[in-house]
């Protein structure tokens, strides 16, 4: 029997409201509610979910991570296959999103592929508090750079992709930290989460989702499940929440 799995593909999004875009954030985690081994994601997930991920890119104006996840995994917003790409292109989306990373400290690895590819176009939030050299080095890659008002980097983050960049959607890939903020400005649409078959069973919890505020029953994030698909092949399941407003 074929396993179960999603089609992110065909799935739709609601339209975006009018000072940000539609956001959904995608996440790999352990059973036991771990997304990195050893630092990385890699481990976690399995090549289907990767497949998955690049299907929900299929949907994105703009894919955006952490500087954190970019120094510690890298990122692109490529597809990985040509198939998925004529698929934008149908739907009349460029081949592929816009890749974005948000960094208060402009302490980026430069020599990384989010800055050194010319396939996918590319855009570096970076806060005004940041040192002017690190501003210049990133500026020298050729890479866009926009400069947000510090204290207010996240929320003028999104204004910009959806009126700068006409932004619709925005998939979050991480980390927990930039879900977190997302989630306390009460800025998150959609949350897909792929749960993986192992156990990390570490002592330093690192879950999908780090507030900087202290949990409280009164605070909680109301979701409501749209599918959940478990994959016997790979032991994983596939779940899709909207957060319940």
């Amino acid at each position: 029997m074929e396993p179960l799995v999603p089609d992110y593909t065909s799935i739709t999004f609601p339209a975006a409201p009018a000072d940000r875009p539609y956001v959904i954030v995608n996440m790999v985690s352990s059973a036991d509610g771990r997304v990195t081994v050893e630092g990385t994601e890699r481990g976690l997930g399995s090549a289907r979910d990767q497949r998955l991920m690049r299907e929900l890119r299929v949907h994105a104006d703009v894919t955006l991570n952490g500087a954190g996840t970019l120094r510690a995994s890298g990122t692109s917003s490529r597809l990985g296959d040509p198939l998925l790409e004529d698929l934008r292109e149908r739907r009349g989306l460029p081949r592929m999103p816009i890749a974005s990373v948000l960094s208060r400290s402009g302490d980026l690895p430069l020599d990384r592929l989010f800055f050194t590819a010319r396939d996918f176009d590319a855009i570096v939030y970076l806060s005004d508090a940041a040192p002017p050299e690190r501003l210049r080095a990133v500026e020298a890659t050729g890479r866009r750079v926009a400069l947000l008002p510090a204290g207010d980097e996240m929320p003028a983050m999104l204004r910009h992709m959806r009126h700068e960049l006409s932004a619709g959607l925005l998939l979050v890939e991480g980390g927990p930290k930039i879900n977190g903020e997302l989630f306390d400005l009460d800025a998150v649409d959609e949350f897909f989460l792929t749960l993986g078959g192992v156990i990390v069973n570490g002592n330093v919890l690192k879950p999908p989702v780090e507030r900087d505020r202290p949990p409280s029953i009164a605070t909680l994030t109301q979701l409501e499940l749209v599918s959940a698909i478990p994959n016997g092949e790979t032991n994983e399941v596939y779940l899709r929440y909207r957060v319940r407003r």
